[in-house]
């Protein structure tokens, strides 16, 4: 079975993990850095261990994926040894493939995977395809392979949407404040209409299909759509697309 290790403990190395220890875990290998999540993690799995340093890491595993912060990147994986054997997953959003290539000297894949991969419900851009990239984000839910670097940054860029869409809920749930409900009752009544709203998009939603199911001609759905018009999507992600961009040249 293949082992893993991780540089960089932070939420999504740790969303990774406990996908991998959900069921039949692999042998995991995480850096000392981020020590309080790194030991919870090993106290939790039988199979996870905390290294004595990164080229310990290394030197214990075939995997490696990295998740430090962006301005750390070349620092650390500078310093390493790695070896022949070695395939790096990054998921440092705006290191570029050629860089990471240089730092590394083996065969490298980036990934954008999201908090679900640790109830291995996510959907995870992989470019390139590395077959044990593939492997890894198929286990956690779905690996979707792509050859086209401008692709891979578009899905990169896409992720970047989370953020406003608690912003739109909160909106909702201040709005229902302002008419007379607690705070506390308007968050959970929001976050339980969505919560129930997202069961649709399992799987491979049509978006026009549940629009329709929900929009009813001449209902209320149907009025707050019309009235809210269409958001400036595109240009927003065109603008995180083009910050990408700069951050690799």
């Amino acid at each position: 079975m293949t082992t893993y290790g991780v540089l960089g403990v932070g939420s999504i190395a740790a969303a990774i993990v406990n996908g991998l220890c959900v069921q039949d875990a692999p042998d995991v290998l995480l850096s000392p850095r981020s020590a309080g999540t790194a030991h919870a993690l090993a106290a939790r799995y039988a199979t996870v261990t905390v290294a004595a340093d990164n080229q310990a890491v290394l030197d214990g595993s075939d995997v490696v994926i990295v998740a430090v912060l962006p301005g750390q990147a070349e620092a650390v994986l500078t310093a390493l040894d790695f070896a022949d054997r070695h395939v790096v997953i990054s998921v440092v959003a705006g290191v570029g493939l050629e860089d990471l290539r240089s730092w590394t000297g083996t065969t490298v894949a980036r990934a954008v995977p999201l908090p679900a991969v640790a109830g291995r419900d996510g959907r995870t851009p992989v470019y390139p395809p590395a077959p044990e990239a593939v492997a890894l984000f198929d286990l956690l839910g779905g690996a979707i392979a792509v050859d086209d670097a401008a692709t891979y940054e578009a899905l990169t860029a896409s992720s970047a949407t989370v953020a406003a869409h608690f912003a739109y809920l909160g909106a909702i749930a201040d709005w229902l404040v302002s008419k007379g409900l607690s705070p506390e009752d308007a968050r959970g009544y929001v976050g339980a209409t969505f919560v129930g709203a997202s069961e649709s998009l399992r799987g491979t939603p049509d978006f026009g299909e549940l629009i329709t199911e929900v929009a009813t001609p001449g209902g209320l759905n149907e009025q707050f759509a019309r009235d809210l018009g269409a958001p400036p999507v595109a240009a927003a992600l065109d603008g995180v697309l083009a910050r990408l961009t700069v951050a690799q040249n």
